[in-house]
């Protein structure tokens, strides 16, 4: 009799368990989201991202930034840029958020124009690191929807002086879906 009752108190433990883990389940907490950049396109230019999440507060990404028409981003080749975001929302991973961004870029060197103006000499490409924060805010639906604005504003750290100027933007208004 004892066995029994302590079989029926094991499973009614587990039970108890497994029935809260499955109520308690946050819709929204999904770890993993890509994202599109709908303004990019804009400037010239193709910009994804994913981040993932690392709790209800605080996540790491990823975006990409490529220029395939250099007649509308004057000076920008591409960019990578590493972020981590801190979230103030109520909801898992949304609401409003700061992040602190790492940005490694390729940059069209600095013109140099003739005394009569008429000519310029440009040079090579320009890599640089940048460092910058930047904020936003992020929406979320329950079927794992994104959407998201965000800006940041950051400094070229070595080559600044090679290039037309020493500072980064980020600028988005992205699409995304959220997962597993």
């Amino acid at each position: 009799m004892k066995k029994n009752f302590s079989l029926l108190i094991i499973l009614f433990a587990f039970y108890s368990v497994y029935a809260q883990s499955e109520t308690d389940v946050d819709p929204y907490q999904k770890n993993n989201e890509i994202k599109l950049n709908l303004i990019s396109p804009l400037s010239g230019a193709v910009e994804v991202g994913y981040e993932r999440h690392l709790n209800k507060n605080s996540s790491l990404g990823i975006s990409s930034f490529i220029v395939y028409d250099h007649t509308k981003e004057k000076d920008m080749n591409y960019n990578i840029s590493p972020y981590y975001r801190y979230y103030f929302g109520k909801k898992y991973a949304s609401g409003f958020f700061v992040e602190g961004f790492g940005m490694f870029t390729s940059i069209d060197g600095k013109k140099i124009y003739s005394a009569d103006h008429l000519t310029f000499t440009e040079n090579k490409d320009v890599y640089d690191v940048a460092l910058g924060a930047g904020l936003g805010w992020k929406l979320v639906t329950k079927k794992g929807f994104v959407f998201e604005a965000n800006a940041g504003y950051g400094k070229l750290l070595f080559n600044a002086g090679k290039t037309d100027h020493n500072v980064v933007t980020k600028f988005g208004l992205s699409i995304g879906y959220r997962f597993k």
